[in-house]
């Protein structure tokens, strides 16, 4: 990009294009990674600059100790000339390349010397679509011998751009050294804060971005080199189902594009996770749509894929024991996958749990899997224990919560379950979300909000915490969750009373704080527009975060990216319709000033109850593994956030990674360092342990997992009785209508409630308006003769047909 050749301005040019004079410099954050030159890399260039430029000539760029502060500056000189020009400009890297909001401008500053009036401060541009790109040349440097600051303020930043990269050109023989910059936003008043973005600084700020997703992928998972792989399958669209038409994306944050991967079978609602090796396990996904006249429901089918970040490309493993449509997916401590729930191929519930052994890279027989015979439902959360057992959180997909108090811990090697009392409301957490709390270590749980698609009331506002180091673990009522505005299909109003929302999306960031976002009031309907941030410290949320313009209800998901940022996507309400626009979080603290730079890292591969080394550009306060996501449904059960305790030495700092491959399953990781501010670093990539390495530790536990074995945390100690064993069974019988739809209406995909939420009265009129209000194409084909809703009163095979004077 840079050694293409951008046309250089006049003295003249350069001087029309000078903005005018900004005011007084702010209390703002700085937001130029290594200002001064200060950290300086192995071939002698500083950290977050390069050397770039074009055509014929001759110099020479590099560090001089002739510096305005510090010991430290740049220097640019050309000694011959014929065309083009040289500059030292910040690298086009996400984790040096200043931050930058569309519609903002920005004051940049620089202390310099010079002997040349060739000279112009330059600016490039990340685009999320094309990439990086030549912006502008902003003004010349006026020859001076002695340090002066020159400052000048930015146009208003395009749209579509996220970041941008600056420094100075050269294009005459001269000198020009220049040292300690300094950018800051100039869009909002001073206000003699850290930050000067405005209400960004507190709330954060969503994008939507200027392209959409290709496929209506329901299934999100961040690949360890940094893209998203997007599974639609099917994409709850009946048409492609029939054609045999399945749809996968591979998407890269760096460029803003999109691949689309050939895809075997429908994985349409299948479970996946990540393997220790960085492949993707997809585990079933979907055999048939429900039947119109009833006679079946959604089926699952016994397949099962590995898809490769490396080619791109999906093999087929070895099938599962049984069909599950909806299923878990959590990974072991020694790098086997476990799953529970989701439907058969008859549409009944599977009550089979399956394990993927890592080492032979298969599913294994019945007879090699402990089995209790349970149906833990659809999307069960279950989630790794620091002692190798099983939490589910009470959170699921469809129905009621499991029977019992709706949370319990599984013993996969005692294969007994025990009840864990205190969640609120088990049976209004469908699409609730619950996350391993940072950091891990502490084995707090946090579950929020949730509905129920059979009875649909109003979605609630709970929130449940559990420490399970605790002798007899038990739910804790947590803060409620903040109220936003709903959207009931005549523009958005402000919740009242109770209502809170299901479809929730909750993120773990690397500031160690949980990011909730997205929702929905009702069954496929009514979109939450709301935000929030908890803080495990403290068991509080931040509200009034700025929350994604774009409705989030089913079928959406949020999910961390290395660089710091949120990605969401998705939205498919009971019309049948999809969303395609793809959403970025910004979070408040990439407002906060420049990132922490990790500028060296011993090695990539870490083993369990190692001391790894890295080199950092300042101090940091805080360092921590965050396994990549793999999301769906508001259910990431692997999603987790391991501290890694730090042994300082100036800017060398030694990480000390756990021992117990339960806090941390072997995998790829994202490595981020985090500063005093809570400004992370871009995410490196780490690999711990291997299948072998974990099945060696887990086999040998360290002092702390013996600790728990011998009953000395409490954790086997639990003052509560195990369930009774259920006989063995072939399966749990599910209702048809499971999902929430009733299927004597329209097509397979359109879900007509089975249910109304309660303020729509019981009359034709009423549910008809508010099918109306909720963009269902009307009226509706009568599936059949049975008309349960009474939608159909003339009995014409059309439901809500607006010629009969009672639908009116």
């Amino acid at each position: 990009m840079r050694t293409v050749a951008a046309t250089l301005l006049t003295m003249a040019c350069a001087a029309a294009l000078l903005m005018s004079t900004p005011g007084a410099a702010q209390a703002g954050a700085n937001l130029i990674v290594n200002p001064g030159f200060e950290s300086v890399q192995p071939d002698g260039m500083p950290t977050c600059w390069e050397k770039s430029g074009w055509g014929d000539n001759d110099f020479t760029i590099g560090v001089t100790g002739t510096a305005h502060s510090g010991s430290k500056a740049m220097s640019v000189t050309l000694t011959r000339r014929v065309d083009g020009d040289r500059k030292a400009l910040m690298l086009e890297d996400t984790s040096c390349a200043p931050d930058a909001a569309p519609g903002h401008q920005y004051d940049l500053s620089l202390w310099y010397t010079s002997t040349t009036p060739d000279t112009s401060v330059t600016v490039f541009r990340h685009d999320v679509q094309a990439g990086w790109q030549y912006w502008t040349d902003l003004m010349a440097l006026p020859v001076g011998t002695s340090y002066q600051q020159a400052t000048v303020r930015t146009p208003v930043v395009p749209a579509g751009t996220d970041q941008i990269t600056w420094g100075v050109s050269v294009y005459g023989r001269g000198t020009l050294v220049t040292d300690d910059y300094a950018m800051e936003d100039a869009t909002q008043p001073a206000t003699g804060t850290a930050c000067t973005a405005g209400a960004a600084c507190t709330e954060g700020r969503w994008e939507v971005m200027p392209f959409t997703n290709p496929v209506r992928s329901m299934h999100a998972v961040v690949l360890h080199n940094g893209k998203v792989l997007l599974v639609a399958g099917s994409g709850n669209n009946p048409a492609m189902f029939a054609a045999g038409t399945f749809t996968s994306a591979v998407y890269d944050p760096k460029t803003g594009s999109f691949k689309t991967i050939p895809t075997p079978a429908d994985m349409f609602c299948a479970g996946h996770v990540q393997l220790y090796d960085g492949r993707v396990l997809i585990m079933s996904g979907n055999k048939a749509y429900p039947a119109a006249d009833g006679s079946h429901g959604y089926e699952g089918f016994k397949d099962s894929y590995i898809f490769d970040p490396d080619t791109e490309t999906y093999t087929r493993t070895n099938d599962m024991n049984d069909g599950h449509w909806y299923p878990s997916a959590t990974v072991l401590g020694n790098g086997d996958v476990i799953s529970f729930g989701g439907l058969r191929e008859d549409s009944s519930g599977s009550v089979t749990a399956e394990k993927f052994s890592a080492s032979q890279a298969k599913w294994l027989p019945l007879n090699q899997v402990n089995q209790t015979w349970s149906f833990w439902g659809l999307y069960p959360s279950m989630v790794l224990m620091q002692d190798g057992r099983l939490f589910y959180t009470g959170s699921h997909v469809f129905g009621n919560g499991t029977p019992g108090t709706g949370a319990s811990i599984y013993d996969y090697d005692a294969n007994t379950i025990t009840d864990v009392p205190g969640l609120q409301s088990k049976d209004e957490r469908d699409q609730s979300m619950s996350v391993l709390l940072p950091p891990a270590q502490d084995q707090r749980v946090l579950t929020m909000g949730g509905g129920n698609v059979g009875t649909n009331p109003d979605a609630n506002r709970y929130t449940d915490i559990i420490d399970l180091k605790q002798a007899s673990p038990q739910y804790t009522h947590g803060p409620l969750l903040a109220q936003g505005t709903v959207d009931k299909g005549a523009g958005p109003v402000a919740e009242t009373g109770a209502q809170g929302k299901m479809y929730v999306s909750a993120v773990l960031l690397p500031d160690g704080k949980v990011l909730e976002t997205g929702g929905g009031l009702h069954d496929r309907a009514d979109p939450v527009y709301e935000a929030s941030i908890f803080n495990p410290q403290t068991n509080t949320f931040t509200t009034g975060v700025a929350a994604d313009p774009i409705p989030r209800t089913y079928h959406s998901s949020a999910f961390l990216l290395p660089d710091g940022r949120v990605m969401a996507i998705g939205d498919n309400p009971g019309n049948g319709t999809f969303d395609n626009h793809v959403s970025i979080y910004t979070p408040p603290y990439l407002f906060k000033g420049a990132r922490p730079q990790i500028t060296f890292q011993a090695n990539t591969q870490w083993t369990y109850g190692s001391s790894q080394q890295i080199t950092v550009d300042r101090p940091i306060v805080k360092a921590e593994l965050i396994r990549p996501a793999a999301v769906t449904h508001s259910s990431d059960p692997n999603q987790r956030f391991v501290d890694l305790p730090m042994s300082v030495n100036g800017n060398t700092i030694d990480l000390n990674v756990t021992s117990n491959p339960n806090l941390a399953p072997p995998g790829w990781y994202m490595l981020f360092a985090t500063d005093a501010n809570g400004v992370p670093s871009v995410a490196r990539w780490v690999h711990l342990g291997s299948a072998t390495a974990a099945a060696t530790n887990s086999s040998q536990p360290s002092a702390m997992v013996q600790d728990f074995a011998n009953g000395t945390d409490g954790m086997d100690g639990m003052d509560m009785n195990p369930k009774p064993s259920l006989s063995k069974r072939t399966s749990q019988k599910v209702s048809v209508q499971i999902a929430g739809c009733d299927r004597h209406y329209a097509a397979v995909n359109v879900c007509v409630p089975t249910v109304f939420p309660k303020t729509v009265a019981h009359t034709t009129a009423a549910r008809c308006t508010y099918l109306k209000q909720h963009d269902f194409k009307l009226p509706l084909k009568v599936n059949g003769r049975v008309d349960p809703l009474k939608l159909d009163p003339n009995n014409n095979g059309k439901s809500c047909d607006t010629s009969d004077r009672r639908v009116r």
